[in-house]
């Protein structure tokens, strides 16, 4: 099938790269000159495993095309995928204006029936307000081309989205159009072939099913950062606690990590719209309410522990903190609303210098870092190192807050000897408190027991 994919980003990229390596002719647009020159030399603009090498393997194929040329990327596929970007607007609803253009290129030039699927993640309605900007460029050019829009929301987990479209556990088709759903069926035959993933149903539905389906990973995530504030207080373990609920069939193992909090593209900005949306209805999400704030305050969490183990925050004048993991999540270079960001924030505004590392961000923590105002600080402050051990060469103490999978199992027992104040901050639960203190280390986890360091022999 001939395919056209609007918008090079996270969601544009893998869609049109998965579909081309399943046989797929596509051609993939952005009105970005810079992005999709890199795209034609054979890079990408983003870090995802997998990715690059489908990229490039279908480019030399013939299969996968990008390019700039509006005309052209609306005349090519049969079916137009919407991938753009929605981000939050003021409000915190979702800005639909790059929707709407991308749907009024497409009346532009539509000449022959297109299957429009709104890919992005878009609120309730969305599909509507495209079907009606394509009507209105088509009444203008004075013709009644047909055309229909489906609802294909995307659920990619940043770090493994590649895998997550190769092999999906559902398929969200929402259209009243038979026709079209014939279409989305027989494009996405490849992908559905050992047991049928495909739930068929309106629009709205399937819109909504995209927002709720996030915020209830949101629910859960902030329901175990609570619990964990809890667990601290009467002496539990929240890590033994997740166990014995994820063993129940009816909640399941998923997340249900207690850590930092939420960040990354689509959590906080999906639960803000789905919050609006609700407000807009008349029906105010007052639990959605709830996990936005416990999210907030768990961003800080890290910092108080470093500050009580330290005395209060004006001690931390002119320590040195190691950190380890600056992306929100382990497996990606995305810092949007990463905890790591909060954590260096609160750090700089006491004074500490900061030794980070992370194994694929570099230059990218300054730029996020300038976007938050704080570009007068960070060569005085903050030193971005090579590896792990550089990180914590020199310092006080070390910060966890991604959890890569190089940083399982450290040597505690050097550890130890390379931080002056012998303490690990574990803002992920990746190691056993006992293990630490063995190792000569004091161990300060979320909702657990914080253990102090034994003298080693």
């Amino acid at each position: 099938m001939k395919i056209t994919v609007i918008g090079t980003g996270y969601v544009g990229l893998v869609t049109g790269a998965c579909l081309a390596d399943v046989g797929n002719d596509v051609v993939c647009l952005d009105l970005d000159p810079v992005k999709i020159e890199l795209l034609k030399n054979g890079g990408i603009p983003i870090y995802e495993p997998g990715l690059l090498d489908i990229v490039r393997r279908n480019a030399a194929a013939g299969r996968l095309h990008f390019t700039t040329d509006i005309e052209r990327a609306a005349h090519f596929g049969t079916i137009q995928f919407i991938a753009v970007g929605t981000p939050p607007d003021e409000d915190g609803s979702a800005d639909m204006q790059y929707v709407i253009a991308a749907a009024r290129n497409i009346g532009k030039y539509l000449t022959d029936y297109k299957v429009v699927v709104n890919k992005s993640t878009v609120p309730v309605g969305a599909a509507d307000a495209v079907k009606a900007a394509i009507t209105k460029e088509l009444s203008t050019r004075g013709i009644n081309t047909p055309f229909s829009v489906v609802s294909n929301p995307e659920f990619l987990k940043e770090g493994a989205a590649v895998e997550d479209f190769m092999r999906p556990d559902r398929l969200i088709i929402g259209c009243s159009d038979k026709y079209a759903v014939q279409l989305m069926r027989q494009l996405y035959g490849p992908f559905n072939r050992n047991s049928d993933r495909i739930i068929e149903m309106d629009t709205r539905s399937a819109e909504l099913t995209k927002y709720a389906s996030n915020a209830m990973l949101a629910t859960r995530i902030s329901f175990m950062n609570e619990l964990a504030g809890l667990a601290e207080a009467i002496g539990a373990d929240v890590e033994s606690v997740r166990r014995g609920m994820g063993a129940d069939p009816r909640i399941g193992p998923s997340f249900l990590y207690a850590g930092m909090g939420y960040g990354g593209s689509c959590f906080p900005k999906d639960v803000k719209a789905l919050k609006k949306t609700g407000i807009n209805a008349g029906r105010p999400l007052k639990i959605l309410e709830a996990v936005e704030t416990v999210n907030c305050e768990q961003k800080n969490i890290l910092f108080t522990k470093i500050c009580t183990f330290f005395g209060n925050e004006s001690k931390l004048d002119g320590k040195t903190i190691g950190i380890w993991g600056l992306s929100f999540k382990p497996n990606t270079d995305d810092l949007r609303e990463a905890p790591s960001l909060q954590l260096i924030k609160k750090l700089l505004v006491a004074k500490c210098r900061i030794r980070a590392y992370d194994p694929i961000i570099k230059d990218e923590l300054r730029v996020a870092l300038y976007a938050e105002g704080l570009n007068s600080d960070f060569d005085q402050f903050i030193t971005i190192v090579d590896s792990a051990w550089d990180a914590v060469s020199g310092a006080d103490a070390l910060a966890i807050v991604t959890e890569w999978k190089e940083f399982r199992a450290p040597d505690f027992i050097r550890l130890a000897k390379l931080l002056s104040s012998k303490v690990i901050f574990d803002g992920r639960n990746m190691y056993e408190p006992s293990l630490v203190t063995n190792g000569g280390l004091s161990y300060y986890g979320i909702g657990r027991t914080s253990t102090h360091s034994k003298d080693l022999p």
